[in-house]
């Protein structure tokens, strides 16, 4: 079978997704089940409040943070199987041809599961090894301090579900998606006839316009992505320097090392994948005489917009939630100021992710400018 343990581990994406998913829910799950030990120990009103902030703040950033990066896994793991399957379409014909069931071969995208699995795990125990830290930053002074346990029903939730879960999921939208004709799948056939009628339609625009609008409108999915990853970047480089003053410095840099990485890691598959994709019309666009800066116009620059709508609905979130946190959990906390939106530091981080963006964008148009156009034409 074509179908190995080597293409789980290419889903560099959802080992990371998962990984902060989990690391984030580890110590805070913990920290809430711990906590519950020293609740007879309060004795006054205040302890009481203080006590309560610290369980409606575990509570709260696990199903934020958690099921936020637990549904995005979700998106990323269908797309990657759809890319996977289209870009084996013919392959997986000839085993239908063979005699291969669509339940036979589906079942074999179990294996997928395998990234989800690597980035829980090591989410599980890097986030308890860095539970002393956490535990630290958690405890309030006047509260009696949280012994840290484990809890084996922590890793059957975090770590052995999500894997069976995300198992399934792979080998349920592989089914569906191997249904169809054995001879289409041999021709390498996806199902395009729809998204080419509409491109086909608009004979009005120039070469350059037709490349521009058909990446868009055939791969939504990746603007998405693309708009995820700078969300990712704005939402958690605020909300990390915010929480600096909040909370405290350790879960601040926290929140700012996982923004980051999630950003970054998603927007190069994000690319990567755009640029994989436009191969053929890069090499075509060069051989008519097209120069790096219009054909890299024409496949990448479409995407500005999503990256800037991302960063913009990224610094909502993270001032309504920081503002939530504040005014809902915090309210009766003498200790915790208000929250106010911090302007310098929007600022900041826009010129910040304004670089970061443009820079990858040009290391990806230089890519696209090393590409072979004698190669891609001769391929087949």
């Amino acid at each position: 079978m074509i179908i190995g343990l080597k293409d789980s581990l290419k889903l560099i994406g959802i080992i990371i997704v998962s990984f902060c998913a989990v690391f984030v829910c580890t110590f805070f799950l913990n920290f809430y089940l711990d906590a519950k030990s020293i609740e007879h120990l309060l004795a006054t009103e205040n302890e009481m409040i203080l006590y309560n902030a610290q369980m409606l703040t575990a509570k709260f950033t696990c199903s934020i943070s958690g099921g936020f990066l637990a549904l995005i896994a979700v998106v990323m793991l269908v797309f990657y199987l759809k890319l996977y399957i289209n870009s084996h379409c013919s392959q997986l014909g000839v085993l239908k041809a063979m005699g291969y069931s669509d339940s036979e071969i589906s079942l074999r995208f179990c294996v997928f599961g395998v990234s989800v699995f690597i980035g829980t795990a090591l989410g599980f125990c890097v986030g308890f090894a860095y539970m002393p830290q956490v535990y630290k930053s958690l405890t309030v002074d006047g509260l009696p301090e949280v012994a840290i346990n484990f809890h084996p029903v922590l890793l059957i939730v975090l770590v052995f579900m999500p894997t069976v879960f995300y198992s399934a999921l792979s080998v349920l939208f592989a089914f569906y998606q191997l249904k169809r004709p054995v001879l289409d799948m041999l021709r390498g056939k996806t199902v395009k006839e729809k998204k080419e009628k509409i491109v086909r339609k608009d004979k009005d625009r120039s070469f350059l316009s037709e490349i521009f609008v058909g990446t868009l409108k055939t791969k939504k999915l990746l603007s998405f992505f693309i708009a995820f990853a700078c969300f990712c970047f704005s939402a958690m480089v605020q909300m990390g320097f915010s929480m600096k003053q909040l909370s405290s410095e350790e879960m601040g840099i926290m929140i700012l090392l996982i923004g980051i990485v999630l950003a970054v890691t998603t927007l190069f598959m994000a690319t990567t994948t755009v640029l994989k994709n436009n191969v053929k019309n890069v090499s075509i666009m060069k051989a008519f005489g097209y120069s790096m800066k219009e054909y890299s116009f024409a496949v990448l620059s479409g995407y500005n917009i999503f990256a800037f709508a991302g960063f913009a609905v990224g610094t909502v979130y993270q001032y309504v939630l920081l503002k939530l946190m504040v005014g809902v959990i915090y309210k009766d906390v003498a200790a915790v100021t208000s929250y106010n939106f911090d302007i310098p530091l929007f600022f900041i981080t826009l010129a910040v992710f304004t670089v970061l963006y443009e820079g990858i964008m040009a290391f990806y148009a230089f890519r696209m400018s090393r590409i072979s156009v004698k190669e891609v034409m001769t391929e087949n």
